[in-house]
């Protein structure tokens, strides 16, 4: 069984001019019942955010959807930033 997720992801988006400062974080968790979790947390910087978790029953079905999500999202202008541990 996988520990953590080995590559979370972090975007932000930070435009001054439109008072944007925000922030999409990605990564992959196992559950209790042997299942992954993709988890989502989203919001302004600075504050907690929401925070979303869609399961699947496979491993290679949660990074598909990992990298669709993240995909979207540098699309929408969200750049890498360095992850917090």
């Amino acid at each position: 069984m996988m520990e953590d997720d080995p590559d979370p992801v972090l975007l932000t988006r930070i435009d001054p001019r439109r008072n944007m400062a925000r922030f999409y974080a990605l990564s992959i968790e196992p559950t209790l019942f042997g299942d992954f979790a993709v988890c989502r947390s989203w919001g302004r910087i600075g504050t907690a955010g929401r925070r979303r978790l869609d399961l699947f029953r496979d491993l290679a079905a949660a990074r598909a959807c990992k990298l669709e999500l993240e995909r979207t999202k540098r699309k929408r202008g969200y750049r890498s930033s360095a992850p917090a541990r």
